[in-house]
């Protein structure tokens, strides 16, 4: 759903701009609250396998193909605040780097596929897990739900935005219809995908997914006749039965750069479904160039390599690195400033 240049015009562009802005500076406050010395290195990687999984298209209709947003997922296992970070450093990284949504509409990409599928689908997700049994497996089905509706809710806020400085005149109901019923189907590929990495996360280290703290239910024990909470078990024994955060760190850069390196090549090559919608209904009457169309890796491919699996694997390696190195940076500075506030 990357919305190119000249779908939206300059003042709803620039308005978006700012609600964005304001939403990654909320998210900066935010993350130093979320993140701590063992989740902080997780968030950088949340964002690069993230941008691995949006490279993988996957057929949704005939001649449509759907991808990760990534909102719910991020949300989830890193937190909302950090969750809306994550996704802008992916979409920041695929606009300079390959060309892939405008750059002046990277405010409404931001705020669509970001904000929204965040708000929605953290929101649904808490609302879930107050209700179901407090289990692993309720944060996986809850997860599951989250991100189907946070698609189409994407999907309907972009027809909002369009329908206030959509660039060509065409009839808002029919977009809202081709969009929002499209990105359902889309929004199942999401849930699937959501559900299975949050519940590959929670069945090795359930303490570092974000989504999951707190659901467990206290050890009852029976004495004199009542029952009382058992002590919490100390966090270095609760954690000895998983995965080292290392090791689940270096297992999630070896998929994401598996994903992006080799799996990419087999996505399907169909339009997404704004694409397909945009054609469709006339919305990339008025679309404009990119302005790093020129850029060595735009389009997913580099410059100069002629093969063309091994022109993607190398340009989706590259985003991987560059997505991991620009996120992980970023949350590291967020985690220093949240120490150097408590050790002042």
């Amino acid at each position: 759903m990357h919305v190119p240049d000249g779908f939206i015009n300059a003042p709803v562009s620039a308005a978006a701009g700012v609600v964005a802005a304001g939403a990654v500076a909320a998210g900066l406050r935010g993350a130093r609250r979320e993140l701590d010395e063992r989740t902080a290195p997780l968030a950088g990687l949340v964002a690069a396998f993230i941008f691995a999984v949006q490279m993988l298209n996957f057929p949704v209709a005939a001649g449509t193909s759907g991808h990760l947003l990534g909102g719910a997922l991020a949300a989830i296992l890193v937190g909302p605040w950090t969750g809306v970070l994550c996704i802008a450093v992916v979409l920041l990284m695929q606009g300079i780097l390959f060309a892939d949504g405008g750059l002046t509409a990277l405010g409404v990409n931001i705020t669509v596929m970001g904000v929204v599928t965040v708000v929605v689908a953290y929101a649904l997700f808490r609302g879930l897990v107050l209700v179901l049994p407090r289990t692993r497996r309720s944060v996986t089905v809850a997860s599951f739900a989250a991100a189907l509706v946070s698609v189409p809710a994407a999907a309907a806020v972009f027809t909002l935005v369009y329908a206030i400085g959509g660039t060509t005149d065409v009839p808002v109901p029919k977009v809202l219809t081709a969009m929002v019923g499209v990105h359902v189907l889309i929004g199942i590929g999401e849930a699937v995908i959501t559900m299975l990495t949050v519940g590959a996360v929670i069945a090795v280290r359930p303490d570092l997914v974000y989504g999951a703290r707190g659901l467990t239910a206290p050890l009852k024990l029976r004495v004199d006749g009542e029952l009382v909470d058992a002590a919490a078990p100390a966090p270095a024994a609760a954690r000895s039965a998983g995965a080292s955060p290392k090791k689940l760190w270096i297992g999630g850069v070896v998929t994401a750069l598996v994903l992006a390196g080799f799996v990419s090549f087999y996505a399907s090559a169909s339009p997404d479904g704004l694409e397909k919608v945009a054609a469709d209904q006339g919305i990339d009457a008025k679309v404009e160039d990119h302005a790093a169309a020129d850029s060595p890796l735009a389009d997913y491919g580099v410059k100069g390599v002629e093969a063309p699996r091994l022109s993607g694997g190398l340009a989706g390696v590259i985003g991987v690195g560059a997505t991991l190195a620009v996120g992980s940076g970023a949350f590291w500075v967020v985690r220093r400033r949240k120490t150097a506030a408590q050790e002042a």
